[in-house]
């Protein structure tokens, strides 16, 4: 009798289903929602911002420089940050681009 009951009990189909794999779909959709596709959509704005830098443009570098663009090329810009002083950058460095009524406190 209880050879009968371990041979009934090793054959229940015991793989598993798509049930299981339910959890972890959720859980990609979830990250894809809450941080993938922020991030992309951050990335393609200052993407915008980079590609519509002109020359007289207001910005701050990453590191904190303040000037106005003097000239642009593919990959770097020319920032005039006082009468003689100009400083070469690449493009990336660019933070924000400062409005006239724009505060630096973000």
């Amino acid at each position: 009798m209880l050879s009968n009951q371990i041979f009934i009990l090793n054959t229940v189909n015991t793989t598993p289903g798509i049930g299981s794999f339910v959890p972890f779909i959720l859980l990609l959709a979830i990250m894809y929602v809450l941080i993938i596709r922020p991030q992309k959509r951050r990335e393609k704005e200052r993407n915008e911002m980079l590609n519509k830098i002109k020359s007289g443009d207001k910005v701050l570098l990453t590191s904190g420089i303040i000037g106005y663009i003097a000239n642009t090329k593919e990959d770097t810009i020319t920032i005039k940050i006082s009468d003689n002083t100009k400083v070469e950058a690449v493009r990336a460095s660019v933070s924000k681009i400062i409005l006239n009524n724009d505060s630096l406190k973000d």
